[in-house]
């Protein structure tokens, strides 16, 4: 019994496609219900927009919760320059440079959409000669060049546009014939198809789980309060799937599943991650165990919110996080197994 890795892969493809920064997620989110309705998994709507599927195991009176989420990183217009360019403000926490020479689309309030780049106000070497260089990438010095015959604040309104409109980033997917997945938004779109898989998984095998078990797809977990509500009373364990960081200090790669030990929320449960890190070496998994040291996920704002749960987290290691972004088929078909090993599990950490 496993995961289907090409039926995540494409999965996350078609996600990754979808525009959906955090505040602009119905289109995501419908394509999740239709999916989850094409493999027969019941599920609801919470007031914010996330989708909580249900699959009844044995033990219905303590239940887990999984949850990944589907927004993204992503920004607004914040001014209509006189020049006929954008200023924007950002959605997420990432950095202006990790966005400079993006294709971008700005969706109007009417539903028209009109691309762009963002851009250095002083991108031309030619004109600016070493000011290209130099000039801080922030709010001040970038702008979206949009794809119209634009030349003042006028014609811009004329399209539609106005302060307030999202602005989603090309995510540019591709799949390489080594495995390596690169894309913008693999956090946490990653994350969403692994459990898509696995849902279509026990659709088709019938599998009959310990506990019942709870999928909540969050769509607000980058502006800090997606999971943090609409939790069923039965769930006395929360696992957050969402991406393992890559970089100097780390032991996560692109081809393991990472285990979270601590964030900057602090340490998560360690019973649970315990727990998890002796399911990866029960099943021979690649997996390392981290610490995220500027990281926040769905499972820790639950605990915020104050709900009494047994908390963890693990993802796909991820490379450049919050930029663009890479990993491997191998991490993705790693963080599936340990999620099957841990609903078949009968050890219950409360």
């Amino acid at each position: 019994m496993s995961v289907s890795t090409e039926y995540v892969v494409q999965s996350f493809c078609q996600l990754a496609n979808i525009p959906s920064p955090s505040g602009n997620t119905e289109k995501v989110m419908a394509w999740v219900a239709q999916e989850l309705e094409k493999l027969g998994v019941s599920y609801k709507r919470t007031n914010k927009g996330a989708i909580v599927a249900t699959v009844t195991g044995a033990n219905n009176e303590k239940a887990r919760l999984l949850t990944a989420h589907v927004d993204t990183l992503g920004a607004m217009v914040k001014e209509i320059k006189s020049n006929g360019c954008l200023k924007l403000t950002l959605i997420g926490g990432f950095a202006f440079n990790a966005i400079e020479g993006e294709h971008c689309v700005v969706e109007t309030s009417s539903g028209r959409l009109v691309t762009g780049t963002i851009l250095s106000t002083k991108a031309s070497v030619h004109v600016y000669s070493s000011e290209a260089g130099k000039a801080e990438r922030n709010e001040a010095n970038m702008e979206v060049r949009l794809d119209e015959k634009v030349t003042n604040k006028e014609q811009v309104l004329a399209l539609g546009i106005s302060v307030g409109d999202f602005v989603s980033f090309d995510p540019r997917v591709t799949v390489t014939d080594s495995g390596f997945i690169k894309s913008r938004h693999i956090d946490d779109k990653a994350s969403v198809a692994v459990l898509l898989g696995v849902l279509k998984e026990l659709s088709e095998s019938g599998l009959k789980l310990p506990y019942t078990t709870h999928f909540f797809i969050s769509n607000n977990e980058e502006i800090g309060y997606g999971g943090n509500s609409s939790i069923p009373d039965n769930v006395v364990e929360y696992l957050a799937v969402d991406m393992g960081a890559i970089g100097d200090g780390q032991t996560t790669d692109e081809y393991c599943v990472s285990i979270c030990a601590k964030d900057s929320t602090g340490p998560y449960h360690y019973g649970l991650r315990s727990h998890l890190t002796k399911l990866a070496q029960e099943n021979g998994l690649n997996y390392q165990v981290d610490i995220y040291p500027y990281y926040g996920s769905d499972a820790s704002a639950a605990l915020r919110a104050g709900y009494d749960v047994v908390h963890g987290l693990i993802g796909p290691g991820v490379d450049a996080s919050h930029s663009h972004e890479r990993t491997h088929k191998e991490a993705l078909d790693n963080t599936a197994k340990l999620v099957m090993a841990y609903l078949q599990s009968k050890e219950m950490q409360a």
